[in-house]
């Protein structure tokens, strides 16, 4: 037999285990393609003003091949070994290392550059739908063309190339390295089986549980307050015992919990156990650290596709938020110069204007925190932003009363304001006020706020006073606040042209809310964008990289399938067994990746939107649903298996 029919035979033989692998290839180069395509496609001109389009695409795609480069070394070492009888077998018939390595070369050349070939193609056709995927999300009103750029396919070819001598290097020494006896051996050394659970297994899946607890434990923590003056040591704490709390939970949790159901039954199994909870439970070991990275990476990517489609979700309702009026123009002259173009132009507007002081708060009676070190000061003192009841439109309080607006969310989590008394320090008096009421809306933009806290609404006397008498340590303490809102919304767009034409919005702190909304949603959108990509590979490469265990799992099980079904088990009965198992070797990492995330974007979420259910519910809906589409072909593959199993 020559050696052209034995490469080509063997490609065929193996083609039917190498079909994910192939598909798994052809989508990586095709999403890796379309993403460097957008790069150099002339539409991201338009977005490239929003965040940096073109750095925010370099950055995807170095992420994007890193991702997809681990991937394919690591599936490469699987089917390697797997094919260690196979290499043994030629090196018994008197073929050398050397000729070895050029058959498995050769045939992983031609499958390699097939696929790739297959994936810049895809990558093109798609690369128009994807750029307008983008620029939907980004809202640009662009028409988007289908661009071929060679330098994308460069760049392509020169990456994957790179990756395919890497992946040649490893087989090479892996080929030389091997005797003939251990070939035989390889796959049988890939899994470790262990019967009986020790007392460090126990241990450390107590320690295990314990360490993730108290990860989320502080991450629940970590914004109140209390370690506001340590956040990155507390960060790299919930990432460092997480993490480990993970690996822990792998090598020895699942393994005595699944050792206490075995005990609970005195050893009497169903064939549905035996299947499930005894094969997981004798493999879990050795995976341990292959779960961990995944369920690590899958909790980053749920975790930051979430905060993105947060602020993106968030986008109108922070606008409303943080600018409150239609148009916000601290200065009474631009203000006018502004609505007489309005009036010019016949835009109906309506005008709320407000006079605004800052002064410092003695408020430690009307706050609770729980950061030590402002605690650790007898006077608890802020600058708050004061506005006169006169000029609020429903609220109307006694010379010696206050009311306070909404409190930023970010605010909020480290400290809570409610009703006492407080003082305000001038420079020859101070003045003592009760907070009566605390209401849930925005008075004022955020900006003119001191940081995000709220505002304070005084009677009109009051502010005089206290107007009159500056706190000399606080800095341009009187501002005006003016308002512009639109009667019809439908002028809305009209208007904001006429707020850029007229110079107005080119002055520091005069805002849009429509502005504002727009470059929410473009920045947001972009960012969800690339990592909505870098998200959907690695779900891709993760699954399939389960899916291949599972495959080399199911090989070595199959003559227990063989006795099983020689004792008298229907192919029903050993299938159900199957589907649990696979039910925990994909939902345990699944789970655990979702509990992960959920801690890690409850603890931060408020920095990013206002709206935290929706958003998280409809990102890890999808995730679940496209994970357990490689579930659904492990159980279809060892369908097949049990029914070769006789």
């Amino acid at each position: 037999m020559s050696f052209k029919s034995l490469i080509f035979r063997s490609l065929l033989k193996n083609l039917k285990n190498y079909y994910l692998y192939v598909f798994a290839l052809v989508f990586s180069v095709a999403l890796y393609f379309a993403f460097v395509t957008l790069q150099y496609d002339p539409a991201m001109d338009v977005a490239s003003g929003t965040i940096k389009g073109e750095a925010g695409i370099k950055a995807g795609s170095v992420l994007l091949v890193t991702i997809v480069a681990i991937f394919l070394i690591y599936a490469n070492n699987l089917f390697i070994k797997r094919r260690g009888k196979e290499i043994g077998l030629y090196q018994l018939v008197g073929i050398s290392k050397a000729r070895i390595f050029r058959i498995i070369s050769v045939e992983n050349f031609i499958l390699y550059f097939g696929s790739m070939i297959v994936g810049i193609f895809l990558g093109f056709s798609s690369s128009k739908l994807i750029m307008m995927i983008l620029l939907k999300i980004i809202g640009i009103d662009e028409v988007a063309a289908l661009t071929f750029s060679m330098e994308a396919l460069i760049q392509t070819v020169v990456i994957f190339a790179a990756i395919y001598f890497i992946i040649a290097a490893i087989n090479y020494v892996f080929i030389k390295r091997q005797r003939i006896l251990s070939l035989f051996h390889a796959t049988s050394k890939t899994e470790e089986k262990r019967y009986k659970v020790s007392i460090l297994e126990i241990i450390i899946g107590i320690l295990g549980l314990g360490l993730i607890i108290f990860g989320y434990y502080l991450s629940s923590q970590m914004f109140n307050g209390k370690y506001m003056f340590h956040l990155f040591l507390v960060m790299l704490l919930i990432l460092g015992s997480v993490i480990v709390g993970t690996y822990f939970f792998y090598k020895g949790s699942v393994r005595f919990l699944f050792y206490l159901i075995r005990k609970k039954d005195n050893g009497y199994l169903s064939v549905n156990k035996v299947l499930s909870l005894s094969s997981i439970m004798f493999r879990m070991r050795s995976n341990s650290l292959l779960l961990t990275i995944v369920t690590t990476v899958s909790a980053l990517a749920i975790g930051l596709l979430s905060l993105m489609y947060i602020s993106y979700y968030s986008a109108e309702k922070q606008a409303k938020e943080f600018i409150v009026y239609d148009f916000s123009i601290p200065d009474r002259a631009h203000a006018k110069q502004f609505t007489d173009t309005l009036d010019e132009m016949g835009i109906s507007y309506s005008v709320t204007e407000m006079d605004i002081f800052t002064a410092a708060v003695n408020g430690t009676n009307i706050i609770e925190t729980d950061m030590d070190e402002m605690l650790a000061h007898d006077d608890l003192n802020i600058p708050l932003t004061f506005i006169p009841d006169t000029q609020v439109e429903g609220i109307d309080v006694s010379e010696d009363e206050a009311v306070l607006a909404k409190t930023h969310a970010t605010i909020r989590t480290m400290m809570t304001f409610h009703t006492g008394n407080f003082t305000v320090l001038g420079t020859t008096d101070s003045y003592d006020l009760e907070l009566i009421d605390i209401h849930d809306h925005y008075i004022i933009p955020l900006r003119l706020t001191n940081s995000g806290f709220p505002a304070v609404i005084v009677d009109e006397e009051m502010f005089q006073q206290i107007k009159n008498d500056p706190n000399p340590e606080v800095h341009n303490p009187f501002s005006v606040s003016i308002g512009v809102n639109i009667v019809d919304k439908a002028d809305i767009v009209k208007s904001n042209e006429i707020f850029h034409s007229t110079g107005v919005s080119e002055w520091s702190g005069h805002e849009s809310q429509l502005d504002h909304f727009i470059h929410q949603k473009q920045d947001m959108g972009f960012a969800m964008f690339v990592v909505g990509f870098l998200g959907l590979t690695f779900l891709i490469t993760s699954g399939c990289i389960l899916y291949f265990k599972q495959m080399d799992e199911g090989e070595q099980e199959k003559p227990s399938y063989s006795i099983l079904r020689k004792l008298g088990y229907t192919k029903t009965e050993l299938l159900n067994g199957i589907k649990i198992k696979q039910l925990f070797n994909f939902g345990i990492p699944l789970v655990v990746g979702l509990c992960h995330s959920y801690f890690a974007v409850k603890s931060g979420w408020f920095f990013f939107g206002t709206e935290l259910w929706t958003p998280m519910i409809i990102v890890m809906v999808l995730y679940t649903l496209l994970y357990s589409i490689f579930g659904i072909l492990s159980v279809m593959y060892y369908k097949k298996l049990i029914k070769d199993a006789l």
